[in-house]
């Protein structure tokens, strides 16, 4: 079908559902009668028409697109029913997860074994540092900044007791966060999902080979070459069921809290999403632009991953796609293998701008004013407790909770923030993944590489193509 035709029917579906979204503002502010029959009927009826949109397109980026649409609807009108599908997303987490320490291992052994370039690692390492602590102060700045701007947390009501509770935290000290980064047992670490001590271990493994002579360097090279092409094949028979796992995370999210959850909290949601967007726009924007990255074609590379992860809310679904849609981009593979991963636990960008947003809105909710000294030591308490903790289940949560506790601010706030928490960690995980594809081409436009290695065939075949 023309482009042109394909468009059109992508016009007349979201008419649909604008007007059937006219439909429902006018019902619940009383200005007109329509049955919920007739405005149920015309949002399937717009899913039927992008149907044939996306069915045209056969893109999978198109297909988990509208695998959330789908998804949100099942969500909003079959409640019972969505809740049920959280079985086919966690399916699709686990397969994920799967990838990531072989993939990790592989690229990461033959970025560094195969070019034998130990300089170069360490100066990866100091640049990606020194990018990731720029980048994620600014956002703690941001966060802090927002939350003091609009006040969400001011003269917020305490919750009834309901005999909830919140994750066990403890204080996270210096000798804690850096312990963490080292693995004991790569076994271990691989089973916890611990990424950041996978890592560490692929790293000195890598520079250990590399300090091998060429015959006893050449089987174990040749192994990991294998394994991480066999992974990125492995990615691609997953990401076919990416459309379901997607649009069943959504059912579940929507039709566990239900659509009217945005009304709760509004203030607070609203200034962690207006936070984001503007931290986008003047940190990760500006730097895209200083490096002369190409936007439209980083965004369409992007695009399927950030999808992936604003669903799942899991950043490390969005990992091993994200890896291949950089290398794809032009990013070398050694560069996208040492640097996205370790920014998974070093610069997650989102996520540091919601812990200092989050933290201030507790103190404003229980109406504890803090001085802008008090402020400043929290931002700098967060830029340390904030690392090294990937694979933390509800990470941010864990380390809110531990912060609170430091600063002996009261916990009944948090539960409001529980509430609405998977709505904002869609938002926080998007721009975490967005932060960490930016900053893989960042270090490879600043060592002078990109585009200067051409993919291999198995991520030159994973990447989606996009029609004019």
């Amino acid at each position: 079908m023309a482009p042109k035709r394909n468009s059109q029917i992508l016009v007349v579906g979201i008419t649909l559902f604008a007007i059937s979204g006219a439909m429902s503002l006018a019902v619940r502010e009383g200005w007109a009668a329509i049955p919920e029959m007739v405005m149920f009927a015309l949002r399937w009826a717009a899913i039927a028409v992008l149907t044939v949109f996306t069915w045209n397109r056969k893109s999978l980026t198109t297909w988990i697109l509208f695998s959330m649409v789908v998804g949100a609807e099942v969500g909003n009108d079959f409640p019972d029913f969505a809740v049920k599908l959280q079985l086919l997303s966690k399916i699709f987490l686990k397969l994920i997860k799967t990838i990531i320490a072989p993939l990790l291992f592989g690229t990461l052994v033959v970025g560094i074994a195969g070019h034998s370039n130990l300089k170069q690692v360490g100066r990866m390492g100091i640049k990606s540092l020194i990018y990731f602590e720029v980048v994620t102060t600014l956002a703690l700045f941001i966060g802090l900044g927002a939350i003091n701007l609009t006040q969400a947390g001011a003269g917020v009501t305490p919750p009834p007791d309901t005999g909830e509770t919140l994750p066990t935290a403890q204080k996270q000290t210096f000798n804690d966060v850096v312990l963490h980064v080292f693995p004991e047992n790569i076994a271990k670490s691989v089973a916890e999902g611990q990424v950041l001590q996978v890592v560490v271990f692929s790293i000195i493994f890598g520079i250990s080979l590399a300090l091998l002579d060429e015959k006893r360097r050449r089987p174990m090279l040749t192994f990991a070459e294998s394994l991480s092409e066999t992974m990125f094949k492995f990615t691609n028979i997953v990401m076919y069921f990416a459309p379901v796992g997607v649009g069943a995370a959504m059912a579940y999210a929507v039709g566990h809290m239900g659509l009217g959850i945005l009304k709760n909290l509004f203030m607070l949601l609203g200034t962690l999403y207006a936070a984001l967007l503007f931290f986008m726009l003047t940190v990760l924007l500006p730097v895209a632009l200083f490096f002369r990255v190409p936007i439209i074609k980083f965004g369409r590379a992007i695009a399927e991953p950030v999808s992936i992860a604003f669903a799942t809310t899991s950043s490390e679904a969005a990992l091993p796609r994200a890896m291949e849609q950089m290398e794809a981009f032009g990013v070398p593979r050694q560069i996208v293998a040492f640097v996205m991963p370790t920014g998974y636990s070093f610069n997650l960008d989102g996520s540091t701008l919601y812990l200092s947003l989050a933290t201030m809105f507790v103190a404003q909710a229980a109406g504890i004013h803090l001085s802008f000294g008090q402020q400043m030591v929290i931002v700098f308490t967060l830029m340390l407790t904030s690392k090294g903790v990937a694979g933390v289940p509800r990470a941010t949560l864990v380390i809110l909770l531990g912060t609170a506790a430091s600063f002996n601010l009261p916990v009944w706030p948090i539960f409001l923030i529980v509430g609405i928490d998977e709505l904002m960690d869609m938002a926080r995980t998007s721009v975490n993944v967005i932060g960490n594809c930016l900053a893989t081409v960042v270090i490879a436009k600043w060592e002078g590489e990109f585009g200067k290695e051409k993919p291999s065939p198995a991520v030159l075949e994973a990447a989606p193509q996009h029609e004019g």
